[in-house]
């Protein structure tokens, strides 16, 4: 689960805290996070995420309080239970796919599993890809590799970053089916992080900022 409670946060240039409505998620559930931009979606994510800490309120995820972690202990809790998404992908340009899949798990002391590394990049139409510099992948491809990468771990909680926004019709059709089908397969909670008004009939559980 993923709760949220008096949640506020400043920025330092910012004279006034950001507040966020309470969230309550169940394993399982797939929710739509809507604002237009300067709402505070993105910070929103990170508090989620454990990227921010708040000035005031909790974050929780399953039995653990994220925001009381310590930095090392927090990074190896978010590497395990929460898979991020965000806008624009990061990978070490120097390694391949399967590397930076491996590099996921080695941050969090998993096993490294290329079975399953390639079984879920298979499963997202990148098997072919395995090998390839990451550098070297379109920007569709890209998002596809982030997907499995931020899947990798079998998170609890999946949060994605306008993973639409740019998209013509047909790939947001896409994008969104391939989160939605590989959340359900693990049981997560995924949390779409959007502005785009093409989502709003998808999601029956939406909060708005």
């Amino acid at each position: 689960m993923l709760i949220t409670n008096n949640l506020s946060f400043t920025y330092q240039s910012a004279n006034a805290a950001m507040t966020f409505p309470d969230i309550n998620c169940q394993s399982g559930e797939h929710w739509l996070l809507l604002g237009q931009s300067g709402s505070g979606k993105t910070t929103l994510l990170h508090l989620l995420g454990g990227l921010l800490r708040p000035k005031n309120g909790v974050v929780r995820i399953g039995n653990t309080e994220i925001q009381n972690l310590k930095p090392a202990a927090l990074d190896k809790f978010r590497g395990k239970n929460i898979g991020i998404i965000f806008q624009k992908p990061h990978f070490v340009t120097a390694l391949t796919v399967e590397e930076n899949m491996q590099l996921a798990q080695y941050l969090v002391n998993e096993k490294q599993d290329k079975n399953r590394i390639k079984s879920l990049l298979e499963s997202l139409n990148m098997g072919h890809k395995l090998h390839a510099k990451t550098s070297e992948l379109s920007e569709g491809e890209k998002q596809r590799v982030s997907i499995a990468r931020a899947l990798i771990n079998r998170p609890e909680v999946i949060l994605a970053d306008e993973p639409t926004s740019a998209l013509d019709d047909k790939n947001c059709e896409e994008v969104l089916k391939l989160l939605e089908t590989q959340a359900k397969e693990q049981n997560a909670i995924l949390l779409i992080v959007t502005h785009d008004n093409r989502l709003k009939d998808h999601f029956k559980n939406q909060i708005n900022l």
